[in-house]
Formats: C-alpha cells, structure tokens, sequence
C-alpha cells in the first residue's frame, strides 16, 4: 500500500478516535443536537478503521514470519513460514481492495429520502399502462427494501394507466438505490388492444430527486402563485366537491407542481411543497457543482423511443440496463420490484469507475 494511502487511514484512525473522546464529554451529552451530530461520523468510519487495523496486523505478522524465516534452518519451520507470509500477503491485498472501496467518497444525498416521477412518454395509451406498470414495480421495490410510499400526485389516462404520478419514498438509503432508476424506461411488447400480436415499443421516463430539508432550501411566500382547483379523475372527472387540489408555480424559476392525493388542501400543499423543495434543491445542487444543464432534465431525456436506459422486452423474458451492459432473464421478478441483481451491479460499477478517477 502507498505511503499517501497509509497517511490518509491513519488520518483517519485518528479523527474516529478524538470522535468517541468527545461524545464521551459531559457537555456534548447534555447537548442532544450536538450529541446527534457527532454519532455519524463514527458510525461511517468505523467499518474503516476496523479494516485499517485489520491491515496493520497483517502487516505486522507478515514482517515477522519474513524476519524468521531469514534465519531459520529447520526445513519443517521454514514451509510454515512460508504458509504464513503467503497467507498473511494475500490477506493484505484483500483488505487493501476493501479499503479502497470504503474510502470512495459517499454520495452526501445517499441516506435521504426522495421525490419520484414517473411519466408516460412516447407511445400513446400503452405508454400510459407502462408508466402504471413502472409505479407498481416501485411499490414493490418500495415495500421489500421496507420503506414506505407515500403517494403525492396521480393523473390516471382514460386508456387505464397514468399520464403521470409523483411519489415520495421515506426510508434510509432511499436515496442511494433509487438514483440508477433516473432515465428512460423503454418497453417492448404486444399490448392488449394489439390485434394483429405486433410488439410496440413504448416509453416511460423516471426522474428521481434527492427531498430536501427545510434548511436546505429556501423559499419565499412572495415568489409563489398557489391555486386550488377541484381534483379530477380520467378524463377530467371530478372526483370531489371541494377544491382540495393544489397547483404551486415558483415565479423565479417557472417550476409547476401539483398535488391532488389528498382531501385536505392543507395536506395536498404541503405535498406540493416537498415536490418543489427537491426540485429546487437539485438546481441547487446543479449550482454548487458548476453544471448549467438540469439533471433532471438529463435524467428523463426527451422520452423518444431511442432513448433509454433499461429495456424491458416481454416476449424474451429479458431485462437489459444498458448504462453496464447487463442483462437479466427475469422478468416478472424484476417487475415485482426485485432490483437487487441490477443494482448491486450498477453500485459495484459505480466504485469501480470513482477508484478508477482517484487512480
């Protein structure tokens, strides 16, 4: 392991160690914020430190079978020895490999939850009945990682799908799986009102938003037009007697969100207000790293059928992320809302790619 790697892990070792002296202080006890602030670095350096250490015992055992084994004559002693460093050595570049990995710098929005929209693109009705089919999978994938769904905007189509549906998911990590799902969904199949069996190929695109905390963004009464409006079903249907759905436009930005879920206007704006925290934040965000384009406008692209970055093909049984070139035969598992296999391939790329820049 290079000199400026050590440096870094001890560094490391160090700061973990003046940590747990401080949150063992009185005053930091009695200072609950305080207290909370200072429990996650620990708990994300821990896993670091406890390889560091791994490591500099290996290191140590390694040095001394070397040393003894100059020495030695006795046949017998000198194969074990040999046993030792050769184990001892592989141990020590297994726990390196890991070490990288764990030092990869952690995306900041990885534990928050986050804003999800899904919307029909190109292909008519049967992109409408894929974008309902794509929030079902969500659901799932919601429902078996064990976080929770909470519905924020639907607006069903008269064909049976959705033009569009806005959901939040709460839950810790949220965040860090749900981001390689930001793209054009393409699927190809023989839709139900096909009569002569012919696949189509339709669209569904997916932009998915870090949710911000109050402190994070600020937003003034004065730059908000806010109108109420009756909610409405397919085909424009009122679906109650009351103006409970929210429309909020961010008079500086042009950014329009809308919320109609709830019976309660209240609850329906505050809905409305967590859409456009994210979306704002993500601008941002967009700021701060000195980007001009919006990432989300990156994430959905123009929704043509030539764009995508997952395809789903019914008749092969197959699903294909094409951002690694992986695919899966899988798939009614897949949209049962099992994404394991494909994101653990697309984190595993993900830390392959930022070793490779830090190289």
């Amino acid at each position: 392991m290079d000199e400026g790697l050590l440096a870094r892990l001890a560094a490391t070792e160090d700061a973990f160690e003046e940590t747990l002296t401080q949150l063992a202080d009185q005053e930091i006890l009695s200072d609950q914020g305080r207290y909370r602030e200072l429990t996650t670095p620990p708990a994300e350096l821990k896993p670091v430190v406890e390889a560091y250490r791994q490591y500099l015992t290996a290191t140590e055992e390694l040095e001394e079978a070397t040393e003894l084994r100059s020495g030695e004559s006795d046949a017998e002693m000198i194969e074990f020895l040999n046993e030792t460093i050769a184990s001892r050595s592989a141990e020590l570049e297994a726990i390196e490999k890991d070490l990288r990995v764990l030092l990869v710098p952690k995306d900041p929005d990885d534990d928050k939850d986050v804003i999800v929209e899904v919307r029909s693109a190109a292909g008519g009705d049967e992109a409408a009945l894929w974008a309902g089919d794509l929030y079902r999978m969500y659901e799932r994938f919601t429902e078996r990682s064990g976080w929770r769904l909470e519905p924020i905007n639907i607006a069903p189509n008269e064909g049976g799908g959705v033009k569009e549906v806005t959901f939040a998911v709460n839950g810790k990590g949220a965040y860090s799986r749900f981001k390689f799902e930001a793209g054009p969904h393409r699927v190809q199949r023989v839709p139900k009102t096909e009569s002569q069996g012919r696949v189509h190929t339709s669209v569904g695109t997916v932009a998915v938003l870090p949710e911000a905390e109050d402190v994070e963004v600020d937003v003034h009464d004065n730059d908000l037009i806010v109108e109420t409006m009756r909610s409405q079903g397919p085909g424009g249907q009122s679906v109650n007697t009351t103006d409970s759905a929210v429309r909020i436009t961010h008079k500086p930005t042009g950014i329009v969100v809308s919320c109609q879920d709830e019976k309660s206007q209240l609850q329906n704006k505050l809905k409305a207000m967590r859409v456009l925290r994210a979306r704002l934040y993500q601008i941002q965000l967009e700021e701060q790293m000195g980007e001009r384009a919006s990432v989300r406008r990156s994430q959905v692209g123009s929704g043509e059928r030539s764009e995508k970055i997952r395809t789903y093909n019914f008749k092969e049984n197959r699903v294909t992320d094409h951002r690694i070139g992986l695919t899966v035969h899988s798939l009614p598992v897949v949209l049962d809302g099992d994404l394991a296999e494909i994101h653990d391939a697309l984190i595993a790329d993900d830390i392959t790619r930022k070793l490779a820049e830090e190289v």
